[in-house]
């Protein structure tokens, strides 16, 4: 009780004496302890003496929440709306509290007051509109003089002329808008300040410290961490010193006798419209201290950071633990990008005043900038405890979590960030980016919608709505987006980067080059552009090209890791860009990228690792040969095109209808040109294999039994695919030892020589993915490297596959149940037979409630019912769980290839490959009568299922199994014209069965309508002989027109 006593006592001290800063502090304190109404009015009136209105309205609608019909919160509001400038907003204010003061009339100098107020404003309203139309009729005689630069215009005397340290007149909102227009603080006594400007989200293009980006007028945008701005607003002359300064202090009786002579708020409404003043004090110290800290405000509001921390050193040399004027100094240090010098700053200002939010929220603003997530959160948390009801904080703390890919807080910090403030459209689009990633896309879109309406020219939320409907398939959406942003900018490089990948991921490469080099002409060191285009280059077979982009990239002086990796990927590509020139001229057969090129070279290549040990050890492609690099001649003659049409028709039945799978037609035609090929060869092997069936059953043994035929398929050596014709010395880096050379000049066709022919179609259509046989790499493959495909990341829900989380659940929880274990991350097994582990492991209904049960991370293997030996169950896939942060998980499978895997899944593909062609090289040879054929159709399904099983390729592995699959059909004079429903996804079917027929069963209810039984084959062209070199490959993948 003492202690509230004096401390009123001190607060009557500090009014008097009118030192409105150290009055805030008390009162502060005062609120800490409890909440009373009037002190939150008291506060508010202190701010409007120092014209931070902005304090005055937040401390006003406080106090209006606890009770609505308190006048004097009114009557400070209105004033300080009118101060900004918000004449509109201040009536409707003075209006409802008018309406309240009428009813109750309890204090009627009040009413009176509000009376004088609105009549005051209402005579100025219409004087204003003479004036206008006065000077709208003289505009064509005199022209008036423009004004200063930022400053207030005193050609008329509506406009309110404020100190130095005032807040611009304005819509408090445009503070949250991404403009030139400088961010601005407020002088604050208690360490909070006025909102500062944040830029909207920087997903795609913001640094790991917030660099700005130049926008369309050569301005920039100012990040949530002090990010440097290109333009500062220009610096004034001082118009005032301190002798021209007038103010009046009058007194107010307050309605609380624990507050004897609290300052009163002077009724005359002219006040707003006179020059804020110091002079009758000139000589108290106090006030001049206020005076020099709004000075050291305003110049860092106006870019002069040096001269701010001058001004503020003055000050801390008299009081070196004068928190206002930290806060100040460390505000001007982290716009200079000293943050260190910044945080110590801040540090100081909170041991100096704890209560300080301001300090506290600057602190983790500047914690955020260096990088510091945790401890940025920690500080933002607790200014929150000071302003608990904070847009500003919420939305600092809501990015800071996205940024920490804590996507559930930053939801809630932003969803309540917009509730307080709805115009608030950075939050709008980072909430659209956060909800995106936790897979609420419908909310999202209607978040970047909602930034959208609030400004249209914002480009930031036009951008990541396009990544939205991209991630989402929709092409059509995306590619509208971005010509909107291109619209609003056509100087925005991010716009043209953004629509190069999208024109990238549909296989239009061609176009992506003019995007991406108007991109690189606004930013020539563009590390993502330039790697795109490049491999854009390469894709196209434009390798002088290509390699030029990649030495530019390799060139770059680099600020983060996320680039670093691309560096790195050039390297490696710019290698295979050189294998790949010196193979245009030559057949397509030579192109064999698992035969010539190192292991080691590919192990480092998927891995994205540093190419350190890969320039020591491995043998570098020689340099592009301009006799190698003369045009490819694509003429498209009547073969081609014919060949083209089939390949397109057949090959877009590749195409998953599913979120993240964009329509691709490079793709599509890489697909419909493998499967041609596969039917094209595979026929003549079947051929060959009847003709010897026919030959068998003419010596047909004395008991009636025909002959068994040899184990393996022999057929003659032509062929064209990448076994067998490597030019690699070392047959034990290519996957031509399952190709066996014979005496007699006939080889061994295995079904390693069928999935070689996708894959080197997969390998040359986009040179971006590292697909390689991944028992060709080097000796990692005895350690299980393998493919590694996620559901959950984090928090994140991956767009494409997190559609397959229930069942991958449901099946995790049935091996979990047969086997009563799993393992642990040393392999170890965790048992989880005891304790009533498995009947809650069944109860589960997410990757927490499994977590919990089993305790640690863990991960189980599936299986796959062998065919080739009954009874005996292969390894499937692998389900992994992995803890991740406080409220994540990484919920993933993973395909280990170790060499005792790989011998079981390739004996058991032989079998499959020779069951096939068993079942279609004897009597049902060349049958077209559907039921006929079922067995050859349950053939080719039951070896898809094992090769997605198999999983052998670093990736591409569902790309390469259903060409396959539809090669075989066609060969078997079946062609699938239908497409895959919507939401299937045929690989994943395939390793989420763990029996074939189960599989088996799944695909023949929409395979099976629409296979049509027709020797289409024989009226397609020879792909062998129609596109002979790799030139004329790499030329008709990227070939659209005739």
């Amino acid at each position: 009780m003492a202690s509230t006593i004096t401390q009123r006592a001190e607060l009557a001290k500090f009014c008097t004496s009118r030192d409105w800063s150290k009055a805030i502090r008390v009162l502060d304190s005062l609120l800490s302890q409890s909440c009373v109404i009037q002190d939150i009015c008291n506060r508010a009136y202190c701010y409007s003496q120092l014209e931070l209105h902005k304090h005055v309205i937040k401390d006003c609608d406080k106090a209006l929440q606890l009770d609505p019909t308190l006048i004097q919160a009114y009557i400070l509001k209105g004033r300080a709306y009118s101060a900004l400038g918000r004449k509109d907003d201040a009536v409707l204010v003075w209006e409802q509290g008018y309406e309240h003061a009428v009813r109750q009339t309890s204090d009627l100098k009040q009413l009176l007051e509000l009376e004088e107020l609105l009549t005051a404003v209402k005579k100025r309203s219409t004087a204003s509109n003479d004036r206008d139309a006065k000077q709208l009729s003289e505009w064509s005689v005199s022209k008036p003089e423009p004004t200063s630069s930022g400053k207030s215009s005193e050609t008329s005397n509506t406009h309110n002329i404020s100190s130095p340290g005032s807040e611009p007149c304005g819509d408090s909102r445009e503070v949250l808008q991404i403009e030139s227009k400088p961010s601005e603080i407020a002088y604050i006594p208690n360490g909070s300040s006025k909102k500062d400007k944040v830029e909207g989200p920087k997903r795609f293009h913001m640094g790991p410290n917030g660099n700005h980006e130049k926008q369309k007028n050569g301005t920039s945008n100012l990040s949530i961490d002090f990010g440097t701005r290109s333009e500062a607003r220009s610096s004034t002359s001082d118009n005032h010193n301190n002798s021209d300064l007038i103010t009046k202090i009058s007194l107010i009786p307050s309605k609380s006798s624990d507050i004897p002579n609290m300052p009163s708020e002077p009724s005359n409404d002219a006040k707003g419209n006179k020059k804020f003043s110091v002079t009758r004090i000139s000589k108290a110290k106090s006030i001049n201290v206020d005076f020099r800290l709004s000075r050291g405000i305003a110049q860092v509001n106006e870019g002069q950071y040096a001269r701010a921390i001058s001004i503020f050193d003055q000050i801390l040399r008299e009081d070196p633990t004068y928190p206002e004027a930290l806060i100040g100094r460390g505000t001007a240090y982290a716009f200079k990008r000293e943050l260190d010098s910044a945080i110590a700053d801040f540090t100081k200002a909170i041991q100096s005043n704890p209560s300080a939010g301001e300090a506290w929220k600057r602190r983790g603003q500047a914690r955020a900038a260096l990088g510091e997530s945790s401890e940025a959160i920690a500080d933002l948390t607790k200014s929150l405890e000071f302003e608990p009801d904070s847009a500003d904080i919420l939305h600092e703390r809501g990015i800071v979590n996205f940024k920490l890919k804590d996507f559930y807080a930053a939801t809630e910090d932003l969803s309540a960030c917009v509730n307080l403030d709805k115009d608030n459209k950075s939050a709008y689009t980072y909430l659209g980016l956060a909800l995106s990633s936790v897979g609420e896309y419908k909310k999202a879109e209607e978040a970047h919608m909602k930034a959208i309406q609030i400004d249209e020219k914002f480009v930031e939320a036009w951008g990541h709505l396009a990544q939205l409907y991209q991630d989402l398939a929709n092409s059509t959406k995306a590619l509208d987006c971005l010509k909107r942003v291109l619209q609003i900018d056509a100087r925005f490089a991010k716009g043209y980067h953004l629509r190069g990948l999208l024109l990238h991921a549909t296989g239009d490469h061609r176009n992506a080059i003019k995007d991406l080099t108007i991109g690189l002409s606004i930013e020539n060191s563009n590390i993502e552009c330039l790697y795109l285009r490049a491999s854009c280059h390469h894709a196209v077979g434009e390798y002088k090209e290509a390699v030029k982009d990649y030495d530019a990239a390799l060139d770059l002086e680099l600020d983060s890791m996320d680039k670093f990796v691309l560096q790195c990927l050039a390297f490696y590509q710019k290698e295979i860009a050189l294998y790949t020139s010196a193979k245009v001229n030559s057949e397509f057969c030579w192109f064999d990228i698992d035969g010539d090129i190192d292991p080691l070279f590919k192990e480092y290549w998927c891995k994205r690792l540093h190419p350190k040990n890969v320039c020591e050890k491995v043998f570098r492609q020689p340099p592009l040969r301009k006799a190698k690099l003369k045009k490819q001649d694509f003429t498209l003659t009547k073969p081609k095109i014919a060949l083209l049409l089939a390949a397109d028709r057949i090959g877009k039945a590749i195409q998953y209808h599913c979120p993240g799978f964009l329509p691709n037609r490079r793709q599509h035609r890489m697909a419909g040109l493998a499967s041609i090929e596969i039917a094209q060869k595979v026929s003549k092997i079947w051929r060959s294999l009847q003709s010897e069936w026919r030959f068998s059953t003419k010596n047909t043994s004395k008991s009636g039994r025909r002959t068994r035929r040899k184990e393996k398929i022999i057929i003659p050596s032509q062929n064209r695919g990448g076994i067998g014709c490597s030019t690699s010395s070392n047959s034990e880096a290519s996957t031509s030892s399952a190709l066996e050379e014979k005496s007699s000049g006939q080889s061994v066709f295995s079904w390693l020589h069928l999935y070689s022919m996708a894959v080197k179609w997969r390998q040359i259509s986009e040179p971006c993915d590292p697909v390689v046989w991944v028992n060709k790499l080097s000796e990692e493959f005895n350690t299980g490297f393998g493919s590694h495909t996620p559901l959950i990341r984090g928090q994140a829900r991956v767009t494409r596959y997190y559609p397959h989380f229930q069942r991958t659940l449901d099946v995790a929880k049935t091996v979990m149940k047969v086997n009563g274990f799993v393992y642990n991350k040393t392999d170890g097994t965790i048992d989880l037979s005891k304790d009533g582990k498995l009947e809650e492991i069944l109860k589960a209904q997410s990757c927490a409630d499994l977590y919990k049960v089993v305790g640690e991370d863990f991960w189980l293997a599936t299986w796959c019912n062998s065919t080739a030996f009954e009874g005996k169950r292969l390894e499937g896939t692998r389900i992994t769980l992995v803890k991740s942060g406080e409220r994540g998980f990484d919920f993933a499978i993973r395909t280990p290839c170790t060499p005792a895997r790989w011998d079981d899944f390739d004996t058991e593909m032989a079998s499959s490959w020779e069951t096939l062609c068993n079942a279609y090289c004897g009597e049902t040879y060349g049958s077209n009568d559907f039921g006929t054929l079922e067995n050859v159709r349950e053939a080719i399904l039951r070896m898809t299922y094992y090769w997605y099983n198999f999983m052998p390729l670093s990736r591409g592995s569902a790309v390469v199994g259903f060409s396959v699959m539809l090669g075989l059909l066609l060969a078997a004079n079946m062609e699938f014209t239908g497409s895959i429903p919507e939401g299937r996804q045929v690989d994943w079917d395939a390793i989420l069965s763990l029996d074939p027929n189960s599989f088996m069963d799944s695909v023949k209810s929409w395979l099976y309508p629409s296979l049509k039984v027709t020797p289409t084959l024989k009226d397609i062209p020879d792909v062998a002989s129609t596109l002979e070199t790799t030139g004329s490959v790499v030329a008709a993948l990227g070939t659209y027109s005739g």
